[in-house]
């Protein structure tokens, strides 16, 4: 296979509109009300206003999250294995990718909440701030997962190209048949398993892409655009799913929790609209002046996607507890019309908020650059404590994104401990922790360190 240029400015472009839709729709979609009480209650735009479930089309954009993380990989983990490293060195530096910002963003996150708990705030306000600060929490775990599977999903890709993602695909249509034939409560825990077999549809995609496979071939994005929406219209006119690519509360069956049929085809329809687009979007972005303004935005894409509820929860604070802002009727014409004003005051905000997260990201930025992804994993006991620390971190990460941070009005602190130490053992697992010692390593591990998520 053809193996494709180290960096692509189409894949920043791609991480960008989507960390862009991200935030956006998020902000769109929500409602804040004061309740007679005086506390903050949270209406759901798509349950109250049914045809929003359509906007989902669009702003359900995590295929392509998967799509970028599938290319970039391959290209970290080449650079890697050319470079002598191993597969538990390379799956601790990208672990650590993650669990370095996502520790950094729980610290004020859990105090914050912790010290409203202590000084006597409402348990069911400060369970719904936990829930709005890791609502976004469950794609860390699948991406942890499907990343320490790389290895092994990219062998199988170099030996037989395609095939893994029609298994993978078909896979997860059985799964899918089995939650939905059989009545019984194992049937729901086999469910789960479409949250790795759906998203690592994209993510092998990534692998065809990178390495000038079919997938670069225009035919091929056309064919699956087209089938992918396709399927979509079908499962949704004919079939038990739902329009919504979210989950809205009282649907009997979702799209997303696990992902459903409907959501692989929509999956499957992005993608191809992604590669069909790439030989275009490629020669328009040849110039680096132009890649100047995507590259910035997909290098922070993990604070951006952590961080961006914060201003929503502070500008609740500051307009609706003290009776500032407008509260016409959800979905009104006077809502709608508000609705831009709200996204610019979120926004501001948010500049605001990273511009004094500026030093964070840069002491990361550094620590990931020292955490090399060739570092060495020696030893029979390493690779074990690598993997023990990554089922820790991601069962804890998986509770907050089903749970929230303070379900109960204060944290759960087994779930932080098993954060912690899952995250200490993944650091730990390597023989060292090598700063730049020569040009070429460095250019190996800030490669890894630019990789999209």
């Amino acid at each position: 296979m053809k193996a494709a240029s180290v960096r692509s400015g189409y894949v920043d472009l791609l991480r960008a509109v989507a960390i862009v839709l991200v935030v956006v729709g998020h902000w769109l979609i929500t409602a804040l009300e004061r309740r007679p009480d005086g506390s903050l209650a949270a209406p759901e735009l798509m349950v109250a206003v049914p045809w929003t479930q359509w906007l989902t089309l669009v702003f359900q954009i995590m295929p392509v999250f998967f799509l970028a993380g599938g290319y970039a990989v391959t290209g970290s983990w080449s650079a890697c294995r050319a470079e002598g490293g191993t597969a538990a060195g390379w799956i601790r530096g990208r672990a650590l990718r993650m669990l370095l910002p996502t520790g950094a963003y729980l610290v004020p996150a859990l105090g914050g909440l912790l010290i409203a708990a202590a000084c006597g705030a409402n348990p069911a306000l400060l369970g719904m701030i936990g829930w709005a600060l890791a609502m976004q929490f469950w794609f860390l775990p699948v991406y942890l997962t499907i990343s320490a599977l790389t290895p092994w999903l990219y062998a199988l890709h170099r030996r037989w190209g395609l095939r893994p993602v029609a298994v993978t695909a078909a896979a997860a249509v059985a799964v899918d048949l089995v939650v939905r034939g059989a009545d019984a409560e194992w049937a729901g825990r086999v469910g789960w398993l479409n949250y790795l077999l759906v998203w690592a549809v994209a993510y092998q995609l990534g692998f065809d892409w990178k390495d000038g496979g079919p997938a670069t071939r225009r035919w091929f994005g056309a064919v699956l655009a087209l089938g992918g929406a396709a399927g979509y219209a079908a499962l949704v006119g004919f079939g038990p799913f739902p329009v919504s690519l979210v989950l809205v509360t009282g649907e009997e069956v979702s799209n997303t929790n696990p992902p459903s049929p409907a959501m692989l085809a929509w999956l499957v329809a992005q993608c191809g609209l992604c590669l069909l687009l790439a030989p275009f979007a490629e020669r328009v972005l040849r110039s680096a002046r132009r890649r100047r303004f995507v590259e910035p935005l997909g290098r922070v894409s993990m604070t951006l996607y952590l961080w961006h509820m914060v201003p929503v929860l502070a500008a609740g604070a500051a307009f609706y507890l003290t009776d500032l802002a407008p509260e016409p009727e959800v979905g009104s014409a006077a809502w709608w019309a508000w609705r831009p004003a709200w996204i610019l005051v979120l926004a501001a905000l948010f500049g605001l908020l990273l511009a004094a997260l500026r030093p964070v990201d840069a002491l990361l930025i550094r620590t990931v650059r020292r955490a090399m992804p060739g570092a060495a994993i020696n030893g029979a006991w390493r690779p074990p404590l690598l993997m023990a620390g990554l089922a820790a971190t991601v069962w804890s990460l998986a509770h907050w994104a089903v749970q929230g941070l303070a379900r109960d009005g204060s944290p759960d602190w087994q779930v932080v401990l098993a954060f912690v130490i899952g995250s200490a053992l993944v650091g730990a697992a390597a023989t060292r922790w090598a700063a730049a010692e020569t040009r070429e390593a460095t250019d190996v591990a800030e490669v890894a360190a630019q990789a999209g998520s």
